[in-house]
């Protein structure tokens, strides 16, 4: 058995930097392989995007996230900053998709520190379809378990990108969805 944890009775396995970089190259594969030319060129049309378009489905894409966090359910913070780093390193949308995912699945092993990491994937998103996903599912959560955060959200309100503006106002959701927050 190689490394990882038990959990109960359950063998979990962690990723190890080599494997982390096997598994990008796996999601990689099932993204290419099920995506098509015909929806790749009408959904960098319809999101405005400069990245390259796979054109796989967005079920895809979440299966593929899915897929991750069943055989890896218990990747530690660092794990799952390295795998989702390591997806968007590369400008093909469904990569990053999958990040997002990713970072959504794995929203609790997430803190304070990693404000400026999600900052930065923010600013290289360029569309919605990335920026609402990060700001409302990541950002909102951490915002949500930690009010520190509201100083980085008053920053962003007035920074001069536009996706982060917006980031800091879909990130007030979670709250605001329960009837509580700051409007």
């Amino acid at each position: 058995m190689g490394p990882g944890t038990f959990i109960g009775a359950q063998w979990t396995p962690t990723i190890e930097p080599m494997d982390a970089k096997r598994l990008v190259r796996g999601i990689d594969e099932e993204l290419r392989s099920r995506g098509s030319p015909d929806r790749a060129r009408h959904d960098r049309s319809y999101l405005k995007s400069e990245l390259v378009h796979y054109g796989a489905t967005v079920p895809a894409i979440r299966a593929a996230a899915k897929g991750v966090a069943s055989t890896y359910p218990t990747l530690s913070h660092d794990e799952v900053i390295a795998l989702a780093t390591a997806l968007w390193a590369t400008p093909v949308y469904e990569r990053r998709l999958v990040a997002v995912e990713l970072l959504d699945l794995y929203s609790d092993t997430l803190g304070p520190a990693d404000g400026p990491v999600i900052e930065q994937l923010l600013r290289d998103s360029a569309t919605w379809a990335l920026v609402d996903g990060l700001a409302i599912h990541v950002v909102g959560r951490l915002v949500d378990r930690y009010q520190e955060l509201g100083s980085m959200l008053d920053r962003w309100a007035n920074d001069s990108d536009f996706w982060i503006r917006r980031s800091a106002m879909l990130a007030l959701l979670v709250a605001l969805r329960r009837g509580q927050g700051d409007f």
